[in-house]
């Protein structure tokens, strides 16, 4: 065994645990919540590497008290809970894991799509009150996704595969980020945001957090968004204004709405958007498939043992 130092802040699936160990001792929080801060600021002290959840802030502070760290790996691909750059000045790699829930993630997309679009909430809520009726033809009426036109903000790994899964649909396909992707097809088409939302009858945010992007979607721009349209997010819950969003729902200024990261995050029982409803909500299970969360699980491990040996990291952020 290796003489490393391994801090895990949750037990992960498949492999993972065994990858690690193979690197050094692993000393992991057992605890079915994240880990508590007090209990990550002592055991980080003597760490050589950090293996992380979203829910993890890796901050200056932390950083300080870990003056052997070489290597935070996380098991998620967006990394907006790490201070990248507190983490360069020390020269500390930071991997992460792309790709390996690309699919997942836009599989997922689709179904607060159709959930949301569909009214799928709306008519499980009756069922389980007993409201379900005989049949009424104005009885929870929603909207075609066949034919229409979805807007994809955010034109990464997981937007590109939300709209692949756009043809089978037979929808035509806008996107926008910062600038236009070569595509030697002319479908999906590059647009401004404002465009995009003026046009689009269903919106899927896909977009990474950052102080740019944050509230990305807000007042004025839901007044863009047709009456019709459904609002989708996937990337992360502070893109979108809570508030402003609450009240473009129940106002009638767009159709509906399917979170799956929510601003705060976890949502409270309570909260208006919960009791909102014409919003589905599901509890961030962007990537949440066995076969997904073992293989997450599992790079981010090697990930950690590769840099923890001085190799490179199979996935980086900071190489």
């Amino acid at each position: 065994m290796e003489n490393e130092r391994i801090v895990v802040t949750r037990q992960p699936p498949g492999q993972a645990l065994a990858i690690l160990e193979s690197a050094g001792s692993v000393w992991m929080w057992t605890e079915d919540r994240p880990i508590e801060r007090q209990v990550l600021f002592d055991q980080i002290t003597t760490a050589t590497g950090l293996y992380t959840m979203l829910t993890d802030h890796v901050d200056e502070a932390l950083l300080k008290c870990a003056p052997d760290l070489r290597v935070v790996s996380q098991m998620a691909v967006g990394v907006d809970n790490i201070d990248l750059a507190a983490c360069r000045n020390r020269g500390i790699k930071v991997g992460h894991t792309p790709d390996v829930l690309t699919e997942t993630t836009a599989d997922l997309a689709w179904g607060l799509l159709i959930a949301a679009a569909r009214r799928f909430g709306e008519g499980t809520r009756d069922v389980a009150a007993g409201r379900w009726g005989d049949w009424d033809p104005n009885y929870l009426i929603g909207q075609d996704i066949h034919g229409s036109t979805v807007g994809i903000i955010g034109f990464g790994r997981i937007g590109r595969a939300v709209a692949r899964r756009a043809v089978g649909f037979g929808m035509s396909v806008l996107y926008t980020q910062r600038r236009p992707v070569d595509l030697s097809d002319p479908q999906p088409s590059f647009v401004p945001l404002n465009e995009l939302l003026e046009r689009s009858d269903h919106v899927i945010v896909a977009a990474p957090l950052s102080t740019e992007t944050h509230h990305l979607i807000s007042t004025n721009e839901l007044r863009l968004m047709k009456p019709t349209a459904t609002l989708v997010n996937i990337g992360r819950g502070p893109l979108v204004d809570s508030a402003a969003l609450h009240h473009a729902l129940t106002s009638g200024e767009i159709f509906a709405a399917g979170l799956d990261v929510t601003d705060p995050e976890p949502i409270a029982p309570d909260h208006p958007l919960v009791t909102t409803p014409n919003c589905f909500i599901t509890p961030h299970l962007g990537s949440s498939t066995i076969r997904t969360r073992q293989a997450m699980a599992e790079l981010a491990a090697r990930n950690l043992v590769a840099g923890l040996r001085g190799l490179a990291l199979e996935a980086p952020v900071i190489a």
